[in-house]
């Protein structure tokens, strides 16, 4: 695996646009928009703001893509798993007779 460095530019106009997007997020955040838009708007803001992070800051834009996928897809998988059981608890609540929900 051979080290990467980056030029300095690259840095700052990501760093630029990273501050972009938060501005924007706050600016739409205050935009109200119908039924859920506001928050898909805002994951998606999110989304590309960590995309940025994780090509540039992190260095995966030159990595191998193999190992960063299967980490990806893992990481991805996890994610499911602690969402669906957090779905599976959530949903069982009330057939338990839990006080209060």
């Amino acid at each position: 695996m051979s080290e990467h460095v980056s030029h300095i530019k690259t840095y700052w106009v990501v760093w630029i646009g990273l501050m972009f997007l938060m501005v924007l997020t706050v600016v739409l955040s205050r935009v109200p928009m119908p039924g859920p838009l506001n928050t898909l708007i805002a994951l998606g803001i999110a989304a590309i703001k960590a995309t940025l992070v994780l090509l540039f800051f992190m260095h995966l834009k030159y990595e191998s893509y193999v190992l960063s996928g299967v980490v990806f897809v893992a990481g991805l998988f996890w994610l499911l798993i602690f969402f669906g059981l957090t779905i599976i608890d959530y949903a069982s609540r009330n057939k338990l007779g839990i006080p209060g929900h």
